[in-house]
């Protein structure tokens, strides 16, 4: 199994399930705080790797639920500029196993990608489940 270095928003509910899922595939993960990471661009882009810049964003991020960003229209430099500024616009988790780098948690592409074990339907782990009226992880 795999060692799963895994870049996450402590205290976010989907990456919690992620990490559990992982772990009950038999791999090892290594959790580190994603917001208080030492982010170069030069370090950040290869997570996204061919990835549309609409799909490196976390859409559940304020600046982006507000209107203040708008992923579609960010050039590469733009994009990487404000997740530097901004690390909850990150879509996450990253994850990194060896020399092979991901963003986001599509159970699909993870299980092709390092395998997942197979337990049943299992809910989207990507959108947070919680709402602005809710307290707990910061709204992303």
């Amino acid at each position: 199994m795999a060692t799963v270095t895994f870049y996450e928003k402590p205290g976010c509910a989907n990456n919690t399930r992620q990490k559990k899922l992982l772990a009950a595939a038999g791999h090892q993960v290594i959790a580190k705080d994603l917001l208080t990471e030492d982010w170069t661009a030069t370090r950040l882009r290869p997570f996204f790797g061919k990835l549309a810049i609409r799909d490196w964003f976390n859409y559940s991020a304020p600046a982006i639920k507000l209107g203040e960003i708008d992923p579609e229209i960010q050039s590469e430099e733009e994009a990487l500029r404000l997740m530097l500024e901004n690390p909850l616009l990150i879509r996450r988790p990253l994850m990194q196993v060896g020399d092979s780098l991901m963003a986001g948690f599509d159970q699909e592409v993870v299980d092709n990608w390092i395998g997942l074990q197979k337990t049943g339907a299992t809910p989207d782990l990507e959108s947070c489940p919680r709402t602005r009226a809710q307290a707990g992880c910061g709204h992303e």
